[in-house]
């Protein structure tokens, strides 16, 4: 039995895809999804790049696309209708590459060892030389390349890799200084900030001290 074609997947189509396959795992309570959490969970501000903001209109007519090549299944039992994901039997590939095509649909390029810890709630690789294997087998598919291996940016110690499910990823051509700027996250720019505050206010009080110190010696400081 041949895979069909898939046909070129638009961002929103791979993000409601991605979290479904996510959310399989985080919340099997609450899987399948209704439209309410699926919503949500396109629209998450936390692991997912890039950020959208989408509309339960937006949601239903991108999985209104994916029924046809099969990628989900909707069910209506109770009074919600619910949607789950069909990436292992429609695309035939293991829950080991349905892992990994999860973590880059919702998060973008990255390198092993990103996807090796992006994609442990969903499945655990023992190291990142099984990592690498499974990627090379969705770029090996005789019925075409599912993620692809980009090259090294400038800067960079490692390459990482991209999903094919929406086309030629487009490479951004950034140099070395922003490539090292942009590897921290605004967590820890923001963590770097408040140090930095918080080691002037408390030079500010020491030197506070000292003067008044050198006041009660009768020193000049």
């Amino acid at each position: 039995m041949t895979v069909p074609c898939l046909p070129i997947l638009s961002l929103l189509e791979t993000r409601v895809l991605g979290v479904l396959c996510e959310k399989q795992h985080t919340v099997p309570d609450t899987y399948p999804l209704s439209l309410n959490a699926l919503v949500a969970g396109c629209n998450q501000k936390t692991s997912r790049h890039p950020l959208i903001e989408v509309s339960e209109a937006d949601v239903l007519s991108a999985i209104d696309s994916l029924k046809g090549p099969a990628l989900i299944v909707e069910s209506s039992g109770g009074r919600v209708t619910r949607y789950a994901h069909n990436m292992e039997r429609g695309l035939r590939l293991p829950s080991q590459s349905i892992a990994l095509l999860t973590a880059l649909m919702l998060r973008g390029p990255q390198t092993l060892g990103e996807l090796r810890i992006n994609s442990e709630r969903l499945h655990r690789f023992a190291d990142i030389s099984t990592v690498e294997g499974f990627l090379q087998e969705l770029a090996a598919r005789p019925e075409g390349a599912m993620v692809v291996e980009l090259p090294r940016q400038p800067g960079a110690r490692e390459t990482r890799w991209a999903h094919l499910l929406s086309g030629t990823p487009v490479i951004e051509d950034t140099p070395a200084a922003a490539s090292l700027v942009g590897a921290a996250s605004a967590g820890e720019i923001a963590a770097l900030k408040a140090n930095v505050a918080r080691l002037e206010a408390e030079v500010d009080a020491l030197k506070g001290v000292v003067g008044k110190l050198c006041a009660e010696l009768g020193v000049s400081d």
